[in-house]
C-alpha cells in the first residue's frame, strides 16, 4: 500500500480530507496521512480510540512515535493525557487502550539505527524556550542524528525568517491557524514538504501551536521487512 509515498512531493491534508478507516481491532480507527506497507508499513496516521477501544499486546520492531492529540491514552505502563510525547523504540512491546477514547498522531517505522530512547513526555508541563523571533516558543522533544521534532508555540501576528528544509520538514497543526505563502492551515492540518523546500511562515491574530520534524526525509530508517 502507498499513500502519498512520494517524499520529493510537497503533500497537505486538511481536516475536510480526512477519511478514516477500520483497523483490524473494533473501536480503533485511522487516517492515512502516509504509508509504505501494509499492516507492518512506514506510516503516519492520526489513529481514534473509541471509549474502552485497545490493540492486542504487540512488539514494535521500528519503533512508534506517538503525540496524543485529545483525551487520554494509555497501556499497561502509564496514562498520557493530550500533549503527551511518547517514542517507544524498536524491540518495546505494550498493549495500548483507552478508557474514555482518545486522538493519536503515530508514526512508525521511522527510527534510525541506535535510536533507542524511550520518552513519555508530558509536554503540559515542561519549559519553553525562546524562538527565534519575537512571538515564537520552542519545546525541543527528541533529536538522533540530524532528526530533530520539537513543539512550536507562535503568537498572534508572528513573522518567522525565510528559510530552507534541507533534510525535509513535516508539520502538524494541533491549535489555530498556521500560514505560510502557499496557503494556510487550520488545526488537523497535515503538511510534508520535501527536502531542500523552501517557506516563510506566519500567524494572524489566532496564533498556532504546531508539531514539527525536520531532517527525517531521506534519513537511513531501519528497513522495513521485505514482506510488508
Amino acid at each position: 500500500m502507498l499513500v502519498r509515498a512520494d517524499l520529493q512531493k510537497r503533500e497537505v491534508v486538511t481536516p475536510e480530507q480526512y477519511n478514516y478507516v477500520a483497523s483490524p481491532l473494533p473501536g480503533v480507527s485511522r487516517m492515512m496521512l502516509d504509508r509504505q506497507g501494509n499492516e507492518i508499513a512506514r506510516a503516519t496516521s492520526i489513529v481514534k480510540y473509541d471509549a474502552g477501544a485497545g490493540f492486542t499486546a504487540h512488539t514494535h520492531g521500528g519503533g512508534e512515535e506517538i503525540l496524543v492529540l485529545d483525551g487520554v491514552f494509555s497501556d499497561e505502563h502509564g496514562d498520557y493525557p493530550a500533549g503527551t510525547y511518547i517514542r517507544n523504540p524498536p524491540g518495546t512491546s505494550h498493549t495500548p487502550f483507552s478508557k474514555d477514547g482518545c486522538t493519536i498522531l503515530v508514526k512508525l517505522w521511522q527510527f534510525a539505527a541506535g535510536d533507542h530512547e524511550q520518552l513519555a513526555l508530558n509536554t503540559n508541563k515542561m519549559q519553553w524556550r525562546p524562538g527565534l523571533v519575537p512571538g515564537l516558543s520552542v519545546l525541543p522533544l527528541h533529536e538522533h542524528d540530524g532528526i530533530n521534532t520539537a513543539l512550536v508555540r507562535w503568537a498572534p501576528n508572528t513573522q518567522f525568517n525565510p528559510h530552507m528544509h534541507p533534510g525535509g520538514e513535516e508539520i502538524y497543526v494541533i491549535k489555530g491557524l498556521f500560514r505560510d505563502e502557499h496557503g494556510e492551515y487550520p488545526a488537523g492540518s497535515w503538511l510534508r514538504s520535501p527536502r531542500w523546500s523552501k517557506h516563510t511562515p506566519f500567524t494572524g491574530e489566532e496564533g498556532a501551536l504546531i508539531y514539527v520534524k525536520v531532517g527525517h526525509l531521506g534519513a537511513n530508517f531501519l528497513e522495513l521487512p521485505s514482506a510488508s
